[in-house]
């Protein structure tokens, strides 16, 4: 097992890069970071949870994010030559109640450097789940049930 040393590595500075991106609602600067066909899970058993599949959709989740003032500050960055691990502290800023916790996230980068697959892990998935739900309600039905689904005969 290794562990990762003071000095920066190229990795570890793309995800700072990353988390300074977002913090200035940067998305050319944060799309740079992630391949195209990237896979980003978000945890839990709310309408924002769930693997998000490409830039697009990551970008997506951000910006609804952005919307609740979600804020990131990295408390710590490590890795190796395949991974990078961030511990940060998110919070809200705006909406109904509060997001204010620790999340752990596992960042893997493919053979051409992006990131193509981060792992989200909650310190308090709960905390989450119900400000989520609070901010971000499902659409009614028909409208929310994904398009292009056949219609019956």
């Amino acid at each position: 097992m290794t562990t990762s040393e003071a000095v920066p590595q190229p990795k570890t500075e793309a995800i700072s890069r990353f988390f300074s991106a977002y913090a200035a609602h940067d998305v050319t600067a944060m799309s740079a970071v992630l391949a195209p066909d990237i896979e980003w899970t978000i945890p839990g058993h709310h309408p924002l949870s769930g693997t998000k599949h490409g830039v697009d959709e990551v970008v997506s989740f951000f910006d609804q994010l952005g919307r609740a003032g979600f804020q990131a500050e990295a408390v710590f960055l490590g890795g190796d030559g395949e991974y990078v691990v961030d511990v940060h502290r998110g919070w809200t800023t705006q909406g109904v109640g509060r997001v204010d916790t620790m999340w752990a996230l596992v960042w893997h980068f493919d053979a051409d450097g992006q990131v193509d697959r981060v792992d989200n892990l909650s310190g308090d998935q709960h905390q989450m789940d119900t400000y989520v739900w609070a901010n971000f309600p499902l659409a009614p039905l028909p409208a929310r049930l994904a398009r292009g689904q056949k219609e019956s005969a």
